[in-house]
């Protein structure tokens, strides 16, 4: 080890410098780690944002999709529903005018169907 007082002098001096350098990388390199944790942190608020208004427009796709598939089944339901109560209504018509032509060929179907229906049902009750 140098024993001149100079030269530990410029020792202590190059120490310092040395020191001060490490110091001001170290300020750089927060700063600089700083800058690009922003920078990423700005990126993924960015992305979330688009995949958050993409899920919005998906929801309302699919919700329109959706209401104009109910209305199109209640649409349909409501032409079944008129086409079942015409042809219902026909049948009862139907069903009157022969009961008014045979009624005593109606009353005794209907007795025969009665009876029919008696055995039937008396016979779950044993």
């Amino acid at each position: 080890m140098a024993r001149n007082p100079t030269t530990r002098a410029a020792i202590k001096t190059d120490a310092k410098a040395l020191k001060e350098d490490l110091k001001t990388g170290l300020r750089e390199e927060a700063d600089h780690l700083k800058d690009v944790a922003s920078r990423a942190e700005a990126t993924v608020r960015q992305r979330a944002e688009q995949a958050r208004e993409r899920a919005r427009e998906m929801y309302d796709t699919t919700r329109d999709r959706a209401s104009a598939y109910y209305d199109e089944a209640r649409q349909r339901g409501r032409v079944y529903y008129d086409e079942a109560t015409e042809k219902l209504d026909e049948y009862q018509r139907l069903l009157s005018e022969r009961v008014q032509e045979k009624p005593l060929q109606s009353a005794a179907i209907a007795m025969g169907i009665g009876f029919f229906l008696g055995v039937l049902l008396s016979g779950r009750r044993r």
